[in-house]
Formats: C-alpha cells, structure tokens, sequence
C-alpha cells in the first residue's frame, strides 16, 4: 500500500492516475489536464522533453550512479563547475544531496559546524521566519514555521534554539539585538515563502539581514529550492543580495530527479578545509552527485540559458498580471503575483473544499492548502493555456457569496 504524502489516509480521496505527460500537459483516463503546480514546482520545462530525456538515456547508457565517497565521475565535476560560474559571487563550492529537506539540513549543520570549528562554541541559535516552511526533516521542521509541523512542539515544546520572527525590519533588528551573538545564521526563504503561505515581502529586508549578518559574524543562508531558478522573477534571490550559503533543489534537474545542492562561499569553506580530520564535514548522502541527475541539471541549466528562460517568466507574470487585474470577490483576502506565481488567498480554508476536483473537470490539475488557492506553472506554458488556468482560478469564486 502506498502511504501518500501530506494526507490523512482514512479520509483522502482517490488519486488522479497519471498515465502520460508532455508538456504542460498530464493524461489520465479520461483525458489531460494542465499542471497548474509543476509537481511540486520542478518541472519548469514541462514534461518529456526531448532534450532532458536524450542526457538521460546518453548518461544510463554509461552509468547510472557511483558514490562520491573516494570516486567522482565527469557529470558531476561539470554541474559543479558550471554552478561556480552560473551562481553569483564566491558561491563556489557545491555539495550534493537527494532532495531539498537534506540539502537544507547540510546547511544547517554547515552553519553550526562553521562555528564550532572556529572556537565559537556558544553560536547554538538559528534565527528563521515565521511561517517558513525549510523540509521535512527534524531540523528543518524545528528551523520552519509549518502550522503542519507543529505536533512536533506538542511533543517537544518550543525548541531552545530557534527564534522566529515576522518578514519586518524592526523584529529583525530586535531579533540581532538580544540573540546576535548567540546566532550562527539567519535561514530565510527569500522573498517568497512558498508552503508556510505563498507570503512575499520586499526586498528591504535581505538587504538588512545581510548587513545585521556581517556586523554580528552571522551566516546568512538563502533556502531557495523553491525560489531558485526564476520564480520570483530573478533568476535567484542571491543575484540581488548574496547569502553565505545558497541551496538549490526542485527546478535544479528540470524536476526529472530528486537532486538538490547546498553551496557555500570561500569563508565557510575554509572553516572546514584544515589538518584536523575533526573538522571535515561528516555528512555523506548514498545519492548525492548522481550520475543521471547531474547530467539532467546540466541540460537543465543549458536550456534555461539558452532559450532565455527569464523572458518567458516575466510575459507569464505579465499575462498574470493582466488576467487577474481587477479581481475580487467577498471570500477573497487577497491576490499575491510575483514573478512565475500567483496566489490567491481567501478567508478560510473552507473556502476551497472541492476546488481541485472543479479544477480538475475543467482541465486543470491544482492542489490548494492552507487557504491558499495558487499556480506555479511550467515557464513553457503557452498562454492560451495559462489564461485557462487562471479563468479557472477566477471562475471558483462565481456564484459564491
């Protein structure tokens, strides 16, 4: 039996049977409907794409994976490479994983480990958002903010060691006032909070976070495996004010496999660079530096290189823009769009009961939670397409008081 994610098991409904996809699109028995999410806002090149599948089925036809640990193979020494000179700053040293939950876990241990190598043994705090969402692992649930999560203080009580505070200025100054000294980073996802909320906030606020950072010694680590690679509409958050640490997942491969990779600077690197085999980092996934999906991120970034993928984010946030204006309705708090996102979040989670199956019979595939009625589609989507899913979005709300 498989145990699906995110569901109560004794009450979900069936799912949806994928049998194909291409494109933008999904088929199931009785028909297709548009990927409104991207499973998970991966797959930004759509489904099947031709030349994704061909660095694929070339890598499978050498080898599909060997371990890093006392081996390397050429795509992985590639991605690695390409990341240095794709990545912003001195971002330059890239450690592999399987999903984005792990790779923010690394960054985690890599902000604590960066410290206690350094002498800084009382750096035992993590300042993080409220209603940040980091991963599924015990770290990053303490780290997150996820009203999901929070059975885990029910059984543990508030941590000791993570302070949250909201996206404004003040709180973090306050935040650097009484724990600067005792931080050893500040872990935000930058600009756009996607699973606590689809929450954005101004850029105002990184900026000072990276000057409160350098003046109190503290790593400023960017989660932006959901962010990365556009969907703000920057390529990266980290192009307009560089973290210390920078981790990258879902779009990283294309969504065609679970890869993820936590990169650090020059100064955290060398913290761990030493004679004292004590200060290595001792974390080593089965999987990290796969083969197949090294080969998979490096056609993936080739592709949104080279078809100019920024210019098809911003005429989806144009077109977004343009659908949506004007938009309101009595049951609606408010209407967010951001680069390739838009969210639509009304006053009560009950407001979206039989949303996705009404979606679903008009042709599209969402997947609300929370209150948050939302898309995060393919960048490849024509816009006949995309103005389909937001007319659906729009039409849920007709006849309702």
């Amino acid at each position: 039996m498989i145990w699906y994610p995110y569901q109560q098991m004794k009450t979900m409904g069936a799912p949806y049977e994928i049998v194909d996809a291409e494109g933008v699109y999904l088929y199931t028995k009785d028909g297709k409907v548009i990927d409104s999410v991207s499973s998970w806002w991966s797959v930004i090149h759509g489904y099947k794409h031709p030349e994704l599948n061909q660095a694929i089925i070339d890598q499978v036809n050498r080898f599909s994976h060997v371990m890093l640990g006392g081996l390397t193979h050429q795509p992985v020494q590639r991605l690695s490479q390409k990341l240095e000179e794709f990545l912003p700053g001195d971002l330059n040293y890239c450690f592999f994983s399987d999903s984005g939950s792990v790779a923010v876990e690394v960054a985690l241990k890599m902000a604590l480990q960066y410290c206690m190598n350094r002498g800084e043994h009382g750096r035992t705090m993590i300042l993080a958002l409220e209603h940040a969402y980091h991963g599924d692992t015990f770290k990053t649930m303490e780290a997150g903010d996820d009203e999901d999560y929070h059975f885990v203080l029910n059984a543990y009580g508030p941590s000791q060691y993570v302070v949250h505070i909201p996206t404004e200025v003040q709180a973090l100054e306050q935040a650097f006032a009484r724990h600067g000294h005792q931080l050893n980073c500040l872990l935000v996802e930058p600009l756009l909070q996607g699973a606590g909320g689809m929450r954005m906030y101004d850029i105002s606020f990184l900026k000072r976070a990276r000057e409160l950072c350098d003046q109190y010694g503290v790593l400023l680590i960017f989660d932006e495996v959901a962010t990365g690679f556009g969907r703000t509409g920057n390529r990266f958050v980290a192009d307009l004010v560089l973290p210390d640490i920078l981790v990258l997942g879902k779009a990283l491969t294309g969504g065609y496999i679970g890869h993820a990779v936590t990169v650090a600077n020059q100064r955290v690197f060398e913290a761990f660079y030493d004679d004292d085999p004590g200060h290595a980092l001792m974390h080593g996934p089965t999987f990290m530096g796969n083969a197949l999906a090294c080969a998979a991120a490096l056609k993936s970034i080739e592709l949104f290189e080279r078809q100019d993928y920024m210019s098809k984010i911003r005429r989806i946030e144009a077109v977004t823009r343009r659908e949506m204006a004007g938009f309101s309705h009595p049951r609606v708090r408010e209407v967010r769009i951001m680069g390739g996102c838009v969210c639509v979040e009304v006053l009560h989670p009950d407001d979206l009961r039989g949303y996705q199956q009404f979606a679903y019979q008009r042709g599209v595939f969402s997947r609300p939670f929370l209150n948050c009625m939302y898309a995060m589609v393919p960048y490849v989507i024509p816009e006949e397409a995309l103005i389909q899913v937001l007319d659906t979005m729009k039409a849920w709300f007709a006849g309702r008081g």
